[in-house]
């Protein structure tokens, strides 16, 4: 593979782990639509040359690319991002293991810690992340880890990433971020001393709406004991899969950099709109972890929410009214979506949970595409006029 250490960012998310020489001479890694290899004496059973265990040559490439970018020893990919998250947590974690886990996470990450890891003899615990004596308080003899995010979903808290960081190495927990929404472009857990970073790759990495995946990455060690239980678990990613999300890590610096545009410009906007309540954006001055999220993000990623003054109805009918932006969930594509978090994403969530976490009905999430700024904010405009 071209050695691309010494790279930018962007030579390196187009070349790092493009196998050298090419393939037949093939600019593109071809897709090798293959589920069994030759056998050549591998001496274990986790080195063998098959589909399930996540080493044909278009995960291969993809493990190097993410690192690289991550800036980490190893990588993996999966089926899904809750796979990523799933697997890399049964990893850290044995029965009779604690969890320390961040408040108002990505609700389907909440109820696999709620209501899953009990049934595995697991305990969890979910902490504030402004709060770093509640930490303290949680804490157990058999803690083993703590899971955070880089940005919440979808009300975009900044947690003290630092003191985290800190802490678990004073209690040697294994930590785990979340950074879906940041992306390596705005932020490298690896260089502010996380141990394991995860992503949904359906998001930006891949950035087209069309796969979903997941990433893993970390210590070489750790990570090759993450891909021993995903070989079992069996949440790999099909070859076409890998693909396609290598073709788009090529382009994500300049997709991101679109992104962080978009959204900034628009959070800007809704905050001087009077039927807006709050934006939720960390790149706004306003933002309660404005400073931090200044220090520690080179960018503040395509994802804000806002209150609606109507309510849930005055939402719908801004929703009604918007002809680009989508009524849809995820987010990371090249196409701006809206949605209600109340009635989607944290719909599994009583009405007091969510109000606890600061979700009211009328909490419009946004994610922005790559489209047109000015299209943008007119398409706002006309939609949230009464």
């Amino acid at each position: 593979m071209p050695k691309t250490a010494n790279q930018s960012f962007e030579t390196r998310a187009v070349h790092a782990g493009e196998p050298r020489p090419r393939v037949d001479g093939a600019v593109t890694l071809p897709i090798f639509q293959t589920s069994t290899y030759e056998f050549h004496g591998q001496a274990g059973y986790h080195d063998i040359r098959y589909l399930r265990l996540n080493n044909s040559p278009n995960h291969l490439a993809l493990h190097a690319k993410l690192a690289a970018l991550e800036g980490s020893e190893g990588a993996l990919v999966t089926a899904s991002g809750m796979g990523a998250i799933s697997t890399a947590v049964l990893s850290v974690l044995k029965s009779g293991g604690h969890l320390l886990a961040q408040r108002g996470l990505y609700g389907g990450t909440h109820t696999f810690m709620a209501a899953e890891l009990p049934d595995f003899g697991m305990e969890v615990d979910f902490v504030d992340l402004h709060q770093p004596a509640e930490w303290a308080r949680k804490l157990k003899p058999n803690t083993r880890a703590f899971y955070v995010e880089s940005m919440t979903n979808p009300l975009l808290e900044v947690g003290d990433l630092p003191a985290v960081v800190q802490f678990a190495a004073a209690h040697d927990l294994v930590t785990l971020i979340d950074n879906t929404l940041a992306t390596p472009v705005n932020f490298r857990p690896i260089e502010a001393g996380f141990d394991l970073v995860l992503h949904s790759a359906t998001k930006y990495l891949n950035g087209h709406s069309d796969l979903v995946a997941g990433v893993i990455a970390g210590r070489a060690e750790r990570v090759d004991t993450i891909k021993r239980k995903l070989d079992h678990l069996g949440a790999t990613l099909d070859p076409h899969a890998c693909f396609l999300l290598n073709r788009g890590i090529k382009t994500l610096p300049l997709r991101m950099e679109r992104h962080n545009r978009n959204a900034l410009a628009l959070a800007r906007w809704l905050d001087a709109h009077p039927a807006v309540d709050a934006v939720h954006y960390p790149g706004l001055p306003g933002h309660p972890a404005a400073a931090r999220a200044q220090a520690l993000f080179s960018g503040f990623g395509g994802l804000l929410s806002f209150d609606h003054k109507g309510g849930a109805a005055g939402a719908h009918r801004m929703i009604e009214r918007l002809e680009l932006a989508a009524e849809a969930v995820s987010l990371g594509g090249v196409e701006t979506l809206v949605t209600l978090p109340a009635e989607t994403s944290h719909v599994g969530l009583s009405p007091a949970q969510r109000s606890e976490l600061g979700i009211g009905d009328g909490l419009v999430r946004v994610a922005l595409g790559i489209e047109g700024e000015d299209d943008l904010l007119a398409d706002f405009e006309r939609a949230l006029s009464e």
